[in-house]
């Protein structure tokens, strides 16, 4: 016996019902952090926008330029 299709979930509508499954669990714990995006056969993974925590350091973290990359570095002790 199969399952009918109207009682099976997409990808997204698992990922919210776990993450809303914990105790004291708001719709914002479910909310989107990335966005995909697919140009020219490439894949691009961006955090977004109204994502409430990012990776990287804290904001009033001091950063200075990565000579190697152009990127900011965290700098020591700050």
């Amino acid at each position: 016996m199969t399952e009918s299709t109207e009682h099976e979930m997409t990808e997204e509508q698992k990922r919210r019902d776990q993450l809303l499954r914990a105790e004291k669990s708001t719709d914002a714990d479910a909310a989107p952090r990335i966005e995909v995006s697919h140009v020219d056969g490439n894949t691009r993974i961006d955090i977004a926008d109204t994502a409430a925590v990012r990776p990287g350091p804290g904001p009033g973290v001091e950063r200075e330029p990565d000579a190697d990359a152009g990127h900011q570095q965290p700098v020591a002790g700050g």
